[in-house]
């Protein structure tokens, strides 16, 4: 009976280390975002945690011989585990407004909270096997069998654990409750082993309490992996919830409606039912078909966007040149459903799709073909390596018409223009134009550029002109909008260094992008290094 309580204590401390660190990730990506320098940071940090927890354990073990020690350690990592989505909205905050702020100590400090907020469960679990070894071993000469067997066993739970939160726990019961169920499973086990091995009342009252807090923690808990720290009463959130894909927020700011998304770093959609354009960066969106050669976009071409979001893109787009046939692709479906029911995203021109971007654009026949092709979709501060590369531009022009254009919306700041650089170089290996176009923005803030490349060769002038000759039948505040852009005050009055569009010019050794390599990430972090430091 000992050999399988150990055996199963074993297997259910694999089982919960990987769940767990899956579970973190989950909790840390609405606050820091996915992007392979947190997954590296989280896996390392857990790795060095399982490191102390071997060297502590096989220490413990061997000071305290006994399989009561070894399931009150496990007691007190259940509960570990269920304080971790308890107190990390706190912690996380800190760190948030440290972000957004651009308060690098405070970051700094928030940033060593999250450190420890896994540090205490993963060491103790990481004690379990080599504690288990020194119980399990009776005969010296089947050490290395014994070892062996039960790190195959701790091994074959890890597995379980890592499959667990993704296709089961996280999806049905959501993050908090992942961590709360891996809590209440390893108290279960460890109380029952205790009950079958006939350990001391301390043991069973500790175990017991240890599984009433989990109960209570989970119930009392607030249920949502962001704290409402941010809720104001004036600017009241209309929806929250969690995806397979994304922590989604929605918005009220007075009659707008703001979409954030994990980090809340950036806006991904707006809806402004008292003004024509959305005044942010989807504006700019609309500048496409004009530096196309006749300066339109006509009723029967198509339009593709890749990261809809909430439909903004789209529905400027109806608004201004009609009800052309537009597809937007969109990764996380909940957020086509938002977009719906929080942001009129009921256009019948528009087709929305439930997928990636690029592997949808790689399941389209030869003949599927658009005139204009805008991609936003951002992880902010991040772009999606596979949405940056030569290979995907290949695609994209593959399925563009003759006349066809592309936009790409790409981050920077004030002064570091290394990303937006780095776009250009490698749109400029597959188009034979590529143009640039700057959002004007505070100084003291980080902003966005457009970066444009067209299927035929089209300089800056050309979309001055296509400006200065638009049909008065388009709405006044857009052609406004697109002369100011043009550094126009009128269609008769231009002055050419006002303009924001600009030829395409990276700096020698720009990087150009593809599948192998694309360092979206370092650029990004240079440039919001970069941004803090000055």
């Amino acid at each position: 009976m000992k050999s399988f309580v150990l055996r199963l204590l074993v297997f259910t401390a694999g089982a919960v280390t990987l769940g767990v660190e899956l579970s973190a990730a989950r909790l840390l990506e609405p606050w820091f975002g996915n992007s392979q320098i947190v997954w590296a940071a989280l896996i390392g940090l857990i790795l060095s945690y399982l490191a102390v927890g071997a060297w502590l354990g096989g220490k413990l073990a061997d000071r305290f011989p006994s399989l009561g020690a070894l399931l009150t350690l496990a007691a007190v990592a259940g509960l570990g585990i269920a304080l971790t989505p308890a107190i990390s909205p706190t912690i996380l905050r800190l760190a948030a407004v440290g972000l957004n702020d651009y308060l690098p100590g405070l970051l700094a400090g928030a940033l060593l909270g999250v450190l420890l907020l896994f540090s205490l469960p993963v060491i103790l679990l990481g004690a379990v096997s080599p504690w288990a070894v020194r119980l399990a071993v009776t005969d010296l000469q089947q050490t290395g069998r014994v070892a062996g067997r039960l790190y195959a066993i701790g091994t074959c739970g890890s597995i379980i654990g890592t499959f667990l939160p993704v296709l089961w726990l996280i999806p049905a019961y959501g993050t908090r409750w992942s961590f709360y169920l891996l809590a209440l499973w390893l108290l279960t086990v460890t109380l029952v082993a205790a009950l079958l091995q006939g350990q001391s009342r301390r043991l069973y009252g500790l175990a017991f309490l240890a599984l009433c807090a989990t109960l209570v923690l989970a119930l009392i808990d607030p249920g949502s992996v962001r704290a409402h720290w941010d809720r104001q009463d004036d600017n009241p959130i209309l929806y929250e919830d969690e995806s397979l894909y994304n922590y989604i927020l929605v918005r009220a700011w007075g009659s707008e409606r703001h979409l954030q998304l994990n980090e809340g770093v950036g806006l991904h959609s707006v809806y402004h039912p008292d003004s024509l354009l959305s005044q942010g960066i989807w504006d700019y969106f609309l500048l496409a078909p004009l530096f196309r050669p006749q300066g339109r976009l006509d009723p029967h071409e198509r339009v593709l966007v890749i990261g809809l979001a909430a439909g903004t893109a789209p529905n400027l787009y109806t608004e201004i040149y009609g009800p052309v046939e537009i597809v937007g692709v969109e990764l996380d479906p909940q957020i086509i459903e938002v977009g719906r029911r929080y942001f009129d995203m009921t256009q019948p021109n528009l087709t929305a799709v439930a997928a990636d971007g690029r592997r949808w654009l790689l399941d389209q026949p030869e003949d599927e073909v658009f005139d204009i092709i805008l991609v936003d979709a951002y992880r902010p501060p991040y772009i999606p390596f596979h949405l940056t590369s030569v290979e995907f531009f290949q695609l994209a022009r593959e399925h563009m018409t003759h006349h066809g254009v592309l936009m790409v919306n790409v981050g920077r700041s004030a002064t570091n223009f290394a990303l937006v650089d780095a776009l250009a170089a490698t749109l400029a290996e597959v188009f034979p134009s590529v143009l640039i176009v700057d959002e004007p923005g505070p100084p003291d803030d980080l902003g966005n550029s457009l970066v444009l490349a067209s299927n035929q060769p089209i300089p800056p002038e050309s979309y001055t002109a296509n400006v200065t000759a638009m049909p008065v039948s388009l709405p006044h505040e857009f052609r406004q909008f697109a002369l100011e852009v043009a550094g126009c005050v009128s269609p008769s009055s231009c002055d050419r260094d006002l303009s924001r569009v600009r030829t395409a010019d990276p700096p020698a050794g720009t990087p150009v992008f593809t599948d192998d390599r694309a360092p979206v990430e370092q650029l990004v972090h240079k440039i919001i290094w970069s941004f803090l430091s000055n």
